[in-house]
């Protein structure tokens, strides 16, 4: 069955970016001029995802805003002759069809996912992290939905490798393997030490889950953090049905704190070819004005 719909929960308060998280959406924030969401948003959309559903909290109305049409903009930068401006907002307000629903009290990433139940209305869905930009050629979300029609539309959980001493940062899968990017799951430990930790597979923010997941989210205690985990969620789902883990391709930003959010700005800015040369030309002038060499 094509997977047609997205949940992409942006509920949490941004504190890493505080001051700045205090008036806009962590989410809003840009990488140079283009929010941080708009890639998650356009990975879906290139994958052939229709709908967007977003989990939300108060103060997250801008990030539906900027996927909305702007009428009063529009027709400014039409006025002012502005016509590649215009045709930029008018392709972003028509990206894809956005929905959303509230997360009141944020309890964890399987209470985020459980709030949008009925929204996904018994379709297999995708599930892709806010915080997680993925660039790569084929979109990750794509790769892993290829995965799961392959498999007769099993549970895909997207993993990249990590080095063993940060394995207690992340979620990491064990199972047997099929090839060399595949596992067949038998479960997941959350933020092992690296001498406990099964593989150096890490979960980033990508899955391909099934209807089935909601009613074991419904049933499971809290678990780590006094939250409802989505960890927990797909270890019991190991149990019942096929759950592979996949080594997708591409290069990830962990945007969610300010070093990945770093890393990612200069990234894009030296592939930019319109800005590229002046960035080098101010980072050189920076360094040697802080006495930095490298």
């Amino acid at each position: 069955m094509k997977i047609k719909k997205a949940i992409i929960p942006i509920a949490g308060k941004g504190t890493r970016f505080l001051p700045a998280t205090k008036e806009i959406a962590k989410e809003i924030i840009p990488i140079i001029n283009v929010p941080m969401i708009h890639y998650i948003v356009q990975e879906a959309v290139e994958a052939g995802i229709e709908q967007i559903i977003f989990v939300t909290s108060s103060g997250k109305f801008s990030v539906e805003d900027y996927f909305d049409r702007n009428l009063e903009l529009e027709a400014y930068l039409e006025r002012n002759n502005k016509i590649k401006e215009l045709e930029l907002v008018r392709k972003i307000g028509s990206m894809v069809e956005i929905t959303a629903v509230r997360q009141k009290e944020q309890l964890g990433l399987g209470h985020a996912v459980l709030m949008a139940k009925n929204m996904v209305e018994g379709e297999p869905f995708a599930v892709l992290l806010g915080d997680d930009i993925v660039i790569n050629p084929k979109p990750a979300i794509q790769q892993l939905m290829e995965v799961s029609v392959q498999n007769d539309g099993a549970n895909v959980i997207g993993v990249m490798e990590v080095p063993k001493a940060e394995t207690a940062k992340y979620g990491i899968v064990k199972g047997e393997v099929i090839n060399e990017r595949t596992l067949r799951m038998t479960g997941m430990v959350e933020k092992p030490k690296p001498e406990d930790a099964p593989t150096n597979l890490a979960t980033p923010g990508r899955y391909i889950l099934t209807p089935e997941i909601f009613g074991i989210l419904e049933k499971i205690p809290r678990g780590a953090g006094n939250e409802y985990q989505l960890t927990d969620a797909i270890n019991i789902l190991c149990q019942k049905k096929n759950v592979f883990a996949y080594k997708f391709e591409g290069e990830r930003f962990d945007t969610g704190n300010i070093h990945g959010y770093l890393d990612a700005t200069i990234d894009f800015a030296l592939k930019d070819p319109a800005i590229k040369e002046k960035f080098i030309e101010s980072l050189k002038y920076r360094m040697n004005k802080y006495g930095i060499t490298l």
